[in-house]
């Protein structure tokens, strides 16, 4: 049943109940067979599966299986060798566990905060309710209350259930957070239908009917209870929230594309080397072939291919990324943005749509008089504000409803203090406010004499009137004085102000009767009010620099049309009201047809939850990266199914936190600008860090694979794992402190289709991979004829394996050689088009980046000169060997990793040309 379409008694007789209520014993039974008054909770994961959740990275799976087979290799060599096991034996293992544990944890701290959507919902639910049982008014406990039970409501009381209305006496509801319309609703008894054309009528203008989670803010009412629980519009709300599925962020997405393809490239790389190795050593020792030969052989190519494995994965990778994301976190904060959800920080740099609800976003939820008409604004201040129930304290803070508050208000910024208008004019009677007759009138005792203010619709308070107040005087009311203020009142309409009409009748006593049918007659007209919910002054150059960085603004709210579509003009959000729709006619789109039809409009009116829902949905279906701003409960489901949701620090509900990505601090809509700008250089970090690490990576790769084939180690699996851990992470987080480029905002938001490798990244990738390999192998190359001088060339194949004294200086001269030349690529990185020496890199000079050179550098050196370290870096092959790095060889390394800078500089020169012919902002 649609109780709002059926009487009361109907709706009493469907709920088997009548005006005096349940008996006690029939609560009692329906409460045992249709449960409590309660939303269901959501299962949260636990720790362990979250932490399992976290290893699921395919990256890490491929380290952890590397971990694994190194720990049994060097189990098998060490029995074969007949010694105890060695913890040195182990240090690529306990690197790599180390290496996984900590971006492990690094993950949970970030992302371990419970969703608590539902406990959230639960609070809001009123504690306890009077309910009519056993013929007598009872407070009870809201979760007890049952369909059929008749609860009494006044003002301040939280709406407990669904609930069909039977009595109202001038009572008025908050629905801002279920509907988002700012104005209280005022209830009535009577049947509603639905408009020409239409089965439904939208929430918001269901006045017969109350909904869990609104509060009573003016008057009293008694009304049956039609739904509880999960049946209740909150619940449909929590159910929508519950199934709501969160998507993975652009970054997640790139990054599971990056795992999977880096674990591919790993397997199928090592699986070759194994195969090639293999069979070379059965070509060349066919002749002297032995299982037990054959076994040696294939344990140590195995070995060079799991060092292979090590190369090609970025072990830091992992931690890096997590921990760009939580200083630009940091970052944000700063900003008035929290974010709640760590990966989806980058998301708001690739954001193309924001769905903005209107009331508390993008206006100030806090009506206030703009206009007026009358001579006399004094008077007209005076009037409304003694006629009316709203208080002011001593600090100027007003309570009440709130058109009536902005009326207190509006005669306080005249120094109108209400507490002395009601000093010096008591009141002595009223006619309360009915919703019937849309008029309140209240009688004073003033130094002038008994004075009653009538405010009301002006068009019924005009035809109570006799006189109007004109230049001081009193007139007759003339049609053409009528008509004059008709003409006021459309005016201040059709700016989407919602008008108040206010007249006075004077007495020479007090009058015998303050009964409505004998106050409100013979009126003298006083003047208007327009009043409206201001847009935030902020707001539109927000608006106006989202459409700069190429993002589309789209309001969305359950008010008005002529108020939505007022303010959209108004902050430049639509031009013609055309752009506009409303809720119902949204109803008349299937999701296939909303999805054609969903950019042609910018407004939407008189929505419900499922329409924002459905909204976001649409545009998301256009592969448009969409974020959802909302502070209510209604927006919840919308804000969980965007890409990102935003909620309101403020004046957001906890629902609407607890499931957003991130919290604006100060409620602020030009805070989610600031917040693209970070964004932006956020994922512009992250991409430089990615390209800086996959380059390099790749360099190793190459190197391994070269060495491999032609049977000669260059670097071990050690070597390696110090490249990735040191010399790639901390180059890596401080390119992650770089500021944001110039030119960040002026670019167009990138496309979801845009990959990693996307705008000639991957390319450059390759290239610059493979210079680094050919200063690496260089190196190698170099020292080895440094150090063994008069030998061929041919003699570095097979040489490890023969001598490993004559490689010693050579792999030393490779190892600096890969160190430095990454951390000069890291420098390069600093902006991956942009000239290293222009104006704009020296006036945001990344000291982290210096500091990180510095370290990184003397880290790269300890190896060399620490005993310890050395035997484990570079241990000679027996006692008459010995290993000592000329100063010669550690320029000539220097120098090859330097050559970097200009090589690089000329490749991105290039690449500014290209992108440039393309109209691409570089």
């Amino acid at each position: 049943m649609k109780h709002y379409l059926e009487s009361a008694e109907a709706v009493l007789r469907e709920v088997d109940s009548n005006e005096n209520g349940l008996t006690s014993e029939e609560a009692e039974r329906r409460l045992n067979e249709n449960g409590k008054n309660k939303l269901k909770e959501a299962e949260k994961d636990s720790l362990f599966k979250k932490f399992i959740n976290s290893l699921a990275d395919p990256m890490i799976i491929m380290l952890l299986i590397a971990a694994l087979i190194q720990a049994g290799v060097a189990v098998i060599e060490a029995v074969k060798a007949g010694e105890g096991f060695k913890l040195v034996d182990f240090a690529d293992v306990l690197v790599i566990l180390v290496v996984v544990i900590i971006n492990t944890i690094m993950s949970l701290v970030q992302e371990s905060k419970a969703e608590a959507a539902m406990d959230a919902l639960m609070e809001m639910t009123a504690a306890t309710s009077h309910v009519i049982r056993d013929g007598i008014v009872k407070t009870v406990k809201s979760e007890d209350l049952v369909k059929g039970d008749v609860i009494v409501l006044e003002a301040g009381d939280a709406v407990p259930a669904d609930c069909r209305v039977l009595e109202s006496y001038s009572m008025k509801v908050e629905e801002a957070a279920l509907t988002g319309e700012s104005v209280p609703v005022s209830k009535a008894v009577d049947v509603l239908m639905c408009s020409e054309g239409n089965a439904e009528v939208p929430l918001g203008d269901r006045k017969n009917m109350l909904y869990s989670g609104s509060v009573v803010v003016y008057g009293r009412g008694k009304a049956v209870v039609t739904d509880t629980g999960m049946e209740t519009e909150m619940g449909k709300i929590a159910d929508a929230l519950s199934q709501a599925e969160k998507e993975q962020t652009p970054l997640q997405i790139k990054m599971a594309e990056l795992s999977r393809f880096l674990t591919k490239l790993v397997i199928g790389i090592s699986v070759f080397v194994l195969i090639v190795g293999l069979a070379e050593n059965l070509i060349t020792e066919k002749s002297a072939f032995t299982w037990t030969h054959f076994g040696n052989v294939a344990l140590t190519t195995f070995i060079s291919a799991i060092a292979l494995a090590v190369a090609a994965i970025p072990e830091g990778l992992p931690a890096v990324v997590t921990i760009i994301l939580s200083i630009g976190v940091t970052a944000m904060s700063k900003r008035q943005a929290l974010i709640r959800k760590l990966t989806a920080v980058e998301t708001l740099g690739c954001t193309q749509i924001i769905c903005s609800d209107k009331t508390g976003t993008l206006t100030q939820n806090k009506m206030t008089v703009v206009d007026h008409y009358g001579d006399d604004e004094n008077l007209i201040a005076t009037a409304m504000a003694l006629c009316c129930d709203a208080n002011i304290d001593d600090s100027g803070v007003v309570t009440g409803e709130p058109t009536e508050a902005a009326l207190v208000a509006y005669a306080y910024k005249l120094s109108l203090n209400k507490n002395d208008l009601v000093a010096a004019c008591p009141r002595i009677g009223e006619a309360p406010f009915d919703s019937g007759r849309k008029m309140m009138s209240t009688v004073h005792d003033t130094a002038d004499g008994i004075v009653q203010y009538t405010k009301g619709a002006p068009d019924v308070i005009l035809n109570h009137c006799k006189y109007a107040l004109i230049n001081g005087q009193t007139v007759p009311f003339t049609e053409a004085v009528r008509q004059d203020i008709v003409t006021s009142n459309k005016a201040m309409a059709d700016k989407a102000l919602r008008v108040l009409a206010v007249a006075m009748r004077k007495y020479d006593s007090a009058p015998a009767s303050f009964e409505a049918s004998d106050l409100e007659e013979e009126l003298v007209f006083v003047g208007l009010t327009g009043m409206i919910d201001p847009v935030r002054p902020e707001v539109k150059a927000a608006i106006d620099e989202c459409r700069e960085a190429g993002i589309r603004p789209v309001m969305i709210t359950g008010d008005h049309r002529d108020t939505a579509v007022a303010i959209g003009r108004e902050l430049g959000i639509i031009t013609d009201q055309s752009e506009a729709i409303l809720g119902s006619d949204l109803d008349k789109f299937t999701d296939e047809e909303l999805v054609e039809a969903v950019t042609g409009f910018s407004v939407y009116a008189r929505v419900q939850p499922e329409h924002k829902t459905r909204i976001v949905r649409a545009w998301k279906a256009r592969g448009m990266v969409t974020a959802m701003t909302g502070d209510g409960v209604n927006d919840a489901p919308s804000i969980k199914s965007a890409d990102i949701g935003i909620g309101m620090g403020i004046t957001g509900t906890d629902v609407t936190k607890s499931v957003s990505d991130m919290v604006l601090a100060d409620d602020n809509f030009a805070t989610i600008v600031n917040a693209v700008e970070e964004g932006r250089k956020i994922y512009d970090n992250v991409c430089k860090v990615l390209q800086f690490q996959l380059s390099t990576n790749m360099s190793e790769v190459l190197i391994m694979f070269f060495s491999t084939i032609f049977n000669f180690t260059i670097l071990g699996p050690i070597h390696l794992l110090w490249v990735n851990m040191v010399t790639d992470s901390l180059p890596g987080l401080a390119l992650g402190m770089e500021k944001a480029e110039g030119n960040l905002m002026r670019r167009k938001p990138r496309a979801t289709t845009d990959g990693i490798f996307s705008h000639g990244a991957g390319i450059d990738m390759v290239w610059q991979g493979i210079y680094l390999a050919i200063v690496e192998i260089a190196a190698y190359v170099i020292g080895f004829m440094y150090e063994n001088p008069g030998a061929k060339l041919s003699a570095i194949w097979g040489a490890s394996e023969a001598n490993n004294n004559m490689c010693l200086n050579a792999v030393a001269m490779a190892f600096l050689a890969v160190n430095f030349g990454e951390l000069f690529c890291a420098i390069n990185m600093r902006s991956r088009q942009g000239s290293l020496f222009s104006k704009s890199m020296f006036r945001n000079f990344n000291w982290w980046l210096v500091g990180a050179f510095v370290v990184t550098a003397g880290m790269t050196l300890i190896p060399l000169y620490i005993p310890f370290l050395r035997d484990i870096f570079f241990p000679v092959a027996d006692a008459t060997g010995s290993f000592h790095l000329e100063l010669n060889e550690l320029l000539i390394s220097l120098l090859l990793a330097a050559s970097t800078v200009p090589v690089f500089e000329i490749g991105k020169a290039i690449r500014r040309k290209s992108e440039r012919k393309k109209g691409n902002i570089v």
